[in-house]
């Protein structure tokens, strides 16, 4: 049997359905660090982290945030269940640039462990947010 020569990416959040393409590259920001599948790749489970998921048809690159969820690979299917997505072009820049004030602000000003983690990842996601908006404007 032939490997396949494309993938079949589905990227799922509590909203619906973000993305459905078949694309040639995944880069997919797994909780452990980032990792790519290509068509055949050997079956797998994990679970995502905070970043930027980047996949490529033909020499066209595309970005979209993922945050926290699950993803899992087979030879010619990358599904993803994500708590947060967003399309590029659909990220506020004025939003998430706020967002990242007021989060690095409440970093500066927590005292105790308690609010730490929170203030954290609402900086990560308003910086990767960022970080993808300007990526689509590269």
């Amino acid at each position: 049997m032939a490997l396949p020569t494309k993938l079949d990416l589905e990227v799922v959040t509590p909203e619906g359905l973000l993305l459905k393409e078949t694309v040639d590259e995944v880069i997919v920001p797994g909780e452990l660090g980032y990792f790519g599948v290509l068509p055949g790749h050997t079956p797998f489970l994990s679970t995502l982290g905070v970043g930027e998921l980047t996949y490529r048809i033909g020499a066209t690159k595309k970005r979209l945030t993922c945050f926290w969820g699950f993803c899992e690979v087979l030879p010619h299917r990358v599904s993803i269940l994500a708590e947060v997505g967003e399309r590029a072009e659909d990220i506020d820049v004025t939003r998430a640039e706020k967002a990242k004030e007021l989060a690095a602000q409440r970093l500066k000003t927590i005292k105790e462990e308690s609010g730490y983690a929170e203030a954290h990842r609402d900086y990560m996601k308003a910086v990767t947010r960022l970080a993808t908006a300007q990526h689509r404007r590269d």
